[in-house]
């Protein structure tokens, strides 16, 4: 019988215990049991029970025993904020593919800081980070933006801006000075914009 999980991913200080702690009280709420896995070694403090997997990098096969004696079929994995290990280093797309031979279904959830949605190129920077993770990893996938309630009045107003984003026109407003830096890199910006929108490769959920 197969069984399910999130792979909750994103930057350190996204969000992503939050999001895990937030998703554990709900599941409580209509009587769902859950559990999670937390991965990062850099983690100390929880406010939800959490099966820890510190090293699972060297430890897959340890992994694999402990998920084994979880009895439930809903599992959140509370991952990593280092951005290479959903990149280009295998050890995510490893654990993927061993997750896949244990029957379970999995999906991607990567957290999106909101500070990221306040200069169209920190929007481009957190887009391709989150686009370069949905590739390498080949998972059902979606992008949550967190902490909407730290933004400014100013930037919620802007915000809609970037929920459906029309990234030639945001890129052209913050390089449309005479600033040779900036000119240097237009063209390749515009290049990543038109490539990103055209294919429809990107969404974000607020």
């Amino acid at each position: 019988m197969p069984r399910y999980g999130q792979l909750v991913m994103g930057p350190a200080g996204s969000g992503k215990s939050t999001y895990c702690s937030n998703m554990f009280r709900h599941c409580e709420n209509i009587r769902r049991t859950i559990h999670v896995v937390n991965l990062d070694p850099a983690a100390e403090h929880f406010d939800y029970p959490v099966l820890a997997g510190r090293y699972f990098a060297q430890n897959f096969d340890w992994l694999q025993e402990e998920l084994d004696e979880v009895e439930d079929d809903y599992i959140l994995f509370d991952c990593p904020g280092q951005v290479e290990l959903y990149t280009h280093v295998p050890v995510m797309k490893q654990l993927v593919e061993m997750l896949h031979k244990m029957d379970f279904r999995i999906c991607g959830v990567f957290i999106i800081d909101s500070q990221f949605m306040i200069e169209a190129s920190k929007f481009v920077s957190g887009m391709l980070t989150a686009l370069s993770t949905m590739v390498n990893l080949e998972i059902p996938h979606v992008n949550i933006m967190s902490k909407l309630d730290l933004l400014s009045k100013k930037a919620k107003k802007d915000l809609e801006r970037y929920l459906e984003p029309e990234l030639p026109v945001l890129l052209n407003e913050e390089f449309d000075d005479e600033n040779k830096s900036n000119q240097k890199f237009k063209k390749l910006n515009a290049s990543i914009a038109t490539m990103v929108s055209n294919a429809s490769l990107f969404d974000v959920k607020g």
